[in-house]
Formats: structure tokens, C-alpha cells, sequence
């Protein structure tokens, strides 16, 4: 009776050793608080830092690029691609790319340094460009890219920003008002008078490119403004993630004026 006493003990010292008591107290709400507070931290860290130095959204409001890019279409532009610039700082950090003819960038331009404005990159350092009704020459040669739109068939246009090719100093604005019809002949032998459809010879500078938009008849482009200096490429246009037409007025545009077959695009 004594060992079975003992041994009634002993699993009865057991059953108490495995009762709950032991374990981590519950979390204050102070505690919950600050993991919340870590957790949205962090995200938000991730974000800058992918905005900063990877990628960034960008939605077309204008039918500048048409027919490459469509108003109410989301892109991707990659930072990446030509190094993007360091926070409060005029450096980059290196690209895996450089910028080349052909590609559709996104930039602030000179007459509005608060706006990003998609275009596309025409012009290299040291490139002659000129342009004879509507026709674009570089280096001499007539260049087609198969991506130009010709919207305006009934005449020219000039404004007097074009008269930086003059050698004169513009004022530039948010305000592009002011543009003027010019006649078929344009402007009289010898005198330079630029405008939309005929410009040039110019050589683009180092550190600079000359940026047109697709469609050529309604862009605001180096035409208008001039050269962009490199620091204000902002990085390169690489895929259409998402597109709607806003023009349509329906319920839910967004979602029901989806253009399915934009979607994925690569930008070329």
C-alpha cells in the first residue's frame, strides 16, 4: 500500500506540473499597437524605396503619343533602367541601360519642372536634325520610325517659344497658350521663323536629347521648348499594366470601358 501511495503521489505531483500556468501572458494593447505601427512602417519603407529606385506608375491624360500610347493608359516606368537619382541629390546611381533613340521616356520638362510628361526620344547628342513638311531628317537622312501619327493636314503652326532656335531666350510657362496658324509658304528665304512643321538645321548638345511626341500634330515637345538636359529624365516607359477608355461615358468607366487587348504591352 505504501509503493501504490508513492506512486499515487508522484502522478498526482505530475498532473500538476503539466497544468497551464507557465506560458507567455497576453499582449497589451500598447504592444499590439506597436507591431501594427512596425508592420505599416515597414510597408511604407518598401514603397518609397521601390518608387525611389525601381519603379513608378505613370497614366496618360493627353493624346500626345498617339498611336503608341492611348489616354487612360497605366504604364510601368522602370527608374532602374537608367539609374535612378538619389534623394536630394543631383547623382544616379548607375543603369543597366543608357538611353537610346526609340525609347519612351518619361522627363520633366523645362517649361513646367513640377510635371511628368511622356515623349519620345528623337534626338542624341550631336545629332542634326531638321524637318521639311512634316518630313524629320537626321543626320541628313529621312527617318521613319512607323510610329508617327499626322493628325493636322490643313496647315502649319508656330508659336513663339520655337524662337530659341533663333539664338533668342524665351520665357517659358505652364502656359503653352499662343500658338498661331502660319501660311502654307512660311517664312520668307533667309529669315528664321521655326514652326511646327518646318525647324531646323539644329545639333543637339552634349548632356541633352531632342524629345517628340508620336503624334506630331498635338506635342508639346523640344519643337516648342527646346533641348532636355539628361537630369531630368525621370526613366524609361516598359509595359502598359492596365488600360480604360475615359472617354466613353458609362457608369464605372474604369472598369467597364477596359481595354483588355492593351493590357501586358511592352512599350516599343
Amino acid at each position: 500500500m505504501a509503493r501504490e501511495d508513492v506512486a499515487v503521489r508522484k502522478g498526482a505531483a505530475g498532473t500538476e506540473r503539466e497544468k497551464p500556468g507557465g506560458g507567455r501572458p497576453p499582449r497589451t494593447t500598447t504592444q499590439i499597437a506597436l507591431d501594427w505601427v512596425k508592420s505599416i512602417g515597414g510597408a511604407i519603407l518598401l514603397f518609397l524605396v521601390l518608387r525611389t529606385f525601381l519603379v513608378q506608375t505613370f497614366v496618360i491624360t493627353s493624346s500626345s503619343m498617339e498611336e503608341t500610347l492611348l489616354v487612360g493608359d497605366f504604364l510601368i516606368l522602370s527608374k532602374a533602367a537608367y539609374g535612378p537619382l538619389i534623394p536630394f541629390t543631383e547623382a544616379r546611381l548607375p543603369g543597366y541601360t543608357d538611353p537610346a533613340r526609340g525609347d519612351v521616356v518619361v522627363f520633366r520638362p523645362p517649361h513646367d519642372p513640377d510635371l511628368d510628361v511622356v515623349k519620345r526620344l528623337i534626338g542624341m547628342p550631336g545629332d542634326t536634325l531638321r524637318m521639311e513638311d512634316k518630313i524629320l531628317y537626321i543626320n541628313g537622312r529621312p527617318f521613319d520610325g512607323d510610329f508617327e501619327r499626322y493628325s493636322d493636314l490643313e496647315g502649319d503652326v508656330s508659336h513663339p517659344w520655337m524662337r530659341w532656335q533663333c539664338g533668342e531666350r524665351v520665357a517659358l510657362s505652364p502656359d503653352i497658350s499662343g500658338a498661331f496658324r502660319v501660311s502654307p509658304g512660311g517664312a520668307p528665304a533667309g529669315e528664321c521663323q521655326p514652326s511646327r512643321d518646318h525647324w531646323g538645321p539644329i545639333v543637339v548638345p552634349e548632356g541633352h536629347y531632342f524629345m517628340m511626341g508620336d503624334n506630331r500634330d498635338d506635342s508639346v515637345d523640344s519643337r516648342y521648348w527646346g533641348y532636355l538636359d539628361a537630369d531630368r529624365v525621370r526613366g524609361k516607359a516598359v509595359v502598359i499594366y492596365y488600360s480604360y477608355d475615359p472617354e466613353a461615358l458609362r457608369p464605372f468607366a474604369f472598369v467597364r470601358n477596359m481595354r483588355p487587348g492593351r493590357i501586358g504591352d511592352r512599350i516599343r
